[in-house]
């Protein structure tokens, strides 16, 4: 029987040596194969991860770190290097990944998973009954949440808030940026409990790295402008957009609260339901799809609390597949970005307002 056998790169020896470097590619090189990197003007939300997982791990020894096939992509390498006892790459299987987590969880150990949101997909039903099932103190790092750009319509990660909130015993957070990223990892890895992080593919914001770590309150969000016409309900990486546009609003004389939720379960129950009563509406942002989203959670809040009086807009992306394109676009298309919030809320409010008129 004839067999064939490929070769990653066959061809093109820069692409041969280097098969990882060449998985994904931008401008390179032809001659020697170096890729054409534009200047980067600040770290990944990966790189962060990496960084600061490494730091955890050196004071305590318990952490391990797993990833499928992702050393590089998932911010790995350097926990591969510093600590090789300690990291395992599976290879594309992650059920396994997150059954080999729940083992060595059940040995003592803390393992964090790094895996692509698209990918983890694959895992749901190990994610159910291996780690939330047994309660397992185990960290899901949950890279390329939301819209990842120009990997086309099956790397999007706009589906995990949907598919991990429902389970039980989980934790969710979605930090604002690279910095919140870093106090949500170590909080994460001591919550003694199942727990996800999903953070945004990309560059931060050029916030200082190197502040001592600190534990978030597990379900408390933090409220970063006030106001009394609406509120807004934001998390991860639609946290700046909201507030630019809660910027432009207040010069047009609505003064809007906006909410940096950060977890998505549990909620911050207390702060969601006063402000629903004191302002009476509310707008849902996230980077996710809306069927059982974040939103989804406040209506299920407000529902079960008898909260019917609150007006509820959520934001986030339809029930289809989005295609490829850059963040920056498909934000724009989603509506995600300050603009498409902006115009959202000016919107709901002047419907609000001619709702008021018909009423008299």
């Amino acid at each position: 029987m004839p067999r064939i056998l490929t070769k990653k790169g066959k061809g093109y020896l820069p692409a041969e040596q280097e098969p990882v470097l060449f998985h994904g590619i931008g401008p390179f090189e032809k001659e020697t194969g170096k890729p054409i990197k534009p200047k980067k003007q600040t770290i990944t939300y990966t790189e962060v991860f990496g960084k600061t997982l490494a730091l955890l791990a050196e004071k305590d020894k318990r952490i391990v770190a797993i990833t499928a096939a992702m050393p590089e992509g998932t911010g790995l390498d350097e926990f591969a290097k510093r600590f090789p006892d300690r990291f395992f790459d599976v290879g594309i299987a992650e059920q396994h990944a997150i059954t080999f987590a729940a083992g060595l969880s059940k040995q003592g150990f803390i393992p964090v998973v790094a895996i692509y949101s698209t990918f983890l997909q694959r895992a749901y039903d190990e994610i159910l009954h291996d780690i939330c099932l047994q309660n397992l103190p185990i960290v899901l790092a949950i890279d390329r949440g939301g819209i990842v750009g120009a990997d086309g319509a099956t790397h999007h990660g706009l589906f995990d808030l949907s598919y991990l909130r429902h389970i039980p015993n989980i934790i969710i957070m979605a930090p604002k940026d690279e910095d919140e990223l870093r106090h949500m990892l170590k909080t994460a890895v001591e919550c003694g409990k199942p727990a996800a992080i999903r953070y945004p593919r990309g560059e931060g914001y050029g916030l200082d790295a190197s502040r001592p770590l600190k534990k978030i309150p597990i379900g408390q969000a933090e409220i970063l402008r006030d106001g009394n016409d609406a509120a807004i309900l934001t998390i991860g990486s639609t946290v700046y957009p909201a507030m630019e546009a809660a910027l432009r609003l207040e010069n047009k004389g609505i003064r809007i609260t906006v909410v940096n939720s950060r977890f998505v379960k549990p909620l911050d129950e207390e702060l969601i339901l006063s402000l629903a009563r004191k302002t009476a509406k509310i707008i849902t942002i996230e980077e996710n799809s809306l069927q059982g989203g974040f939103g989804s959670s406040v209506l299920e809040l407000l529902e079960a609390n008898g909260v019917t009086d609150c007006k509820v807009k959520r934001i986030g992306a339809a029930d289809e597949f989005i295609e490829h394109g850059s963040q920056t676009e498909l934000r724009r298309l989603l509506g995600l970005d300050a603009d498409g919030i902006e115009k959202t809320i000016t919107e709901m409010m002047r419907d609000s307002v001619s709702e008021r008129k018909r009423a008299y």
